[in-house]
């Protein structure tokens, strides 16, 4: 079974099966915002939902912390655009 979890200390959260890394959602971090910059997944592990839990992760952190996202990476800028997003992104 895959397992995400947050890294604060490497600003990432992380996708792995086992001891395996098999994906990553990185992002740029300053006090009041991050930048979710990068989500890959490998791609043996496609269609799982694996680069949107990984998304989740760090936005469900982003919550906790009362931080403010937006994102550079693709993936995470068409999530964003989801309506239950809305509360925590930086328009």
């Amino acid at each position: 079974m895959v397992k995400v979890v947050f890294d604060k200390e490497n600003n990432r959260a992380v996708a792995l099966d086992g001891e395996r890394e098999i994906g990553e959602s990185t992002f740029s971090a300053s006090a009041r915002l991050w930048i979710i910059d990068h989500t890959q997944v490998d791609e043996a592990y496609g269609g799982q939902g694996i680069a949107r839990r990984l998304v989740d992760t760090i936005v469900d952190e982003a919550r906790r912390e009362g931080i403010k996202l937006t994102a550079t990476c693709p993936y995470a800028a068409k999530v964003f655009k989801e309506e239950k997003y809305q509360d925590i992104i930086l328009k």
